[in-house]
Order: structure tokens, then C-alpha cells, then sequence
């Protein structure tokens, strides 16, 4: 009977290539979204600057504790935007997790900035008019 010959030389068997190991394929944002991210934290940073030249440097009214708490909201605000802002001008930005921390750190930063201005806008009104909010 005629058997198949099998050949057990020793030769060198090359395991095939492992395939590279990704729970995740790489998402990337679609085209504009990082300028349009930009635009919005420039915009808010402007705004946020001018106010605070105004609060700390034109206004005839005399300090108390609300301007502080105000003018504090005001600069960590700030800070929050700028880090927004050096976070979307990097080049992992365009990955989408990249991406949706710096989101987070620009709304978290316009929360605040809103804060502040409910704050600013209390003691005005507490001064000039004698509403007192807080």
C-alpha cells in the first residue's frame, strides 16, 4: 500500500506574522471639528480677558468678598480654557478620546466662567440697586 511519505527533515518553519493586538480601531474627528473647537475656545478666552480688564481695572465700585469669589471663578475659568486650548492645538486631538477630554475641559470651563458671572452680576446688582442675592 502505497502510504504518503512524510518528510521529517529538520527544516525551518516560519511562524506566520502576529497580527497587532487593538481593542479599538483609531477614530478620528471629521474635518472641521478642530476648528471649530479653536474658534470657540478663542472666542470665550477673548471674552473672559476683556471682562476681567473691566472687573479688575474700570470698575468705580469698591472690592468686596463677592468680587473676589467672582474674579477667582474668573481666572481658574480661564486657566481651564487655556489647557482646552493647548490641548486642541496638539496633534492628538484628532483622535476622538483626545478629542472629547478637551470638550470636557472647555465646557467645565464655561460652567465656571458662568459661575463667576452670576457672582459679578449679584454684586453689581447688591451695589447699585440694593438687591442682595447672596
Amino acid at each position: 500500500m502505497n502510504e504518503p511519505v512524510r518528510d521529517e527533515s529538520p527544516r525551518a518553519t516560519v511562524p506566520p506574522a502576529p497580527k497587532p493586538v487593538t481593542d479599538e480601531t483609531v477614530r478620528y474627528t471629521p474635518d472641521g471639528y478642530r476648528s471649530g473647537i479653536i474658534t470657540a475656545i478663542s472666542v470665550l478666552v477673548g471674552f473672559s480677558l476683556a471682562f476681567l480688564r473691566y472687573w479688575g481695572f474700570e470698575s468705580s465700585e469698591n472690592w468686596s468678598w463677592h468680587f473676589v469669589i467672582s474674579t477667582a471663578l474668573m481666572l481658574i475659568s480661564m486657566l481651564m480654557q487655556l489647557v482646552a486650548l493647548f490641548r486642541s492645538l496638539q496633534v492628538e486631538d484628532h483622535e476622538i478620546p483626545h478629542y472629547r477630554v478637551t470638550v470636557r475641559w472647555f465646557v467645565w470651563g464655561v460652567v465656571v466662567m458662568v459661575g463667576g458671572l452670576v457672582f459679578a452680576a449679584a454684586e453689581v446688582s447688591r451695589v447699585t440697586k440694593g438687591i442682595n442675592l447672596f
